[in-house]
């Protein structure tokens, strides 16, 4: 179809526009600072196992909760040169770590976003609040929606935040919402701790 009839363009647009702005900067508001993701278990020729799981589903691009008023595209994250998770440069934007599984598909999905910043409230200011039973809707790049069920809201510090637990495999298709939480340190610009959701899959709409 012609380019100006792709209902996903302006989605794609803005994707590429915030990569771009992407900065390995550490400070408030520009970081959560959430600790390296876990690996996925290589399998034969090094090749990663859950590569398969992740192809099933469509990316997704956008995340929309209700309950606190989220509505927010979803930007692609890696790695940082550091090893750590990256973040969006924007604070209104949230973004969904491109080695974990694209929601809908087996394991859990990961996606990160900023609690506050400098100048107010972040995308993710008030996640902490979600409760059992709360809805997380994923819209795809394809038009599917996948809709996630929270089953748990945790506080960790980031000195004990269970890596394994939180990047590993999981069983059936799941979501993390990861944000900063806690105290935050003056001293270091940083929040001590990360606020963990957990969400299963409650079934697709097209």
């Amino acid at each position: 179809h012609r380019e100006e009839d792709d209902p996903l363009r302006d989605i794609r647009k803005e994707q590429q526009e915030e990569l771009e702005r992407h900065e390995d900067s550490d400070q408030h508001g520009q970081r959560p600072a959430v600790p390296p993701p876990f690996e996925p278990e290589l399998g034969a020729g090094g090749r990663n196992k859950s590569r398969k799981s992740r192809g099933l589903a469509a990316p997704p691009v956008r995340l929309t909760i209700p309950a606190i008023g989220v509505r927010t595209a979803l930007i692609r994250l890696g790695l940082t040169r550091a090893g750590a998770l990256q973040v969006p440069s924007s604070y209104q934007v949230a973004g969904w770590y491109d080695r974990s599984p694209r929601p809908g598909a087996t394991g859990a999905a990961i996606i990160a976003g900023h609690i506050d910043s400098v100048a107010g409230p972040g995308v993710f200011y008030r996640v902490a609040s979600l409760r059992r039973g709360d809805r997380a809707y994923v819209r795809r790049a394809d038009g599917s929606l996948v809709v996630f069920r929270v089953t748990a809201v945790r506080l960790y510090r980031k000195d004990r935040f269970p890596t394994a637990a939180v990047y590993g495999p999981a069983a059936g298709p799941q979501l993390r919402l990861i944000t900063c939480g806690g105290t935050f340190d003056p001293a270091l610009r940083s929040y001590e701790s990360n606020v963990v959701v957990y969400a299963v899959a409650a079934g697709d709409v097209s």
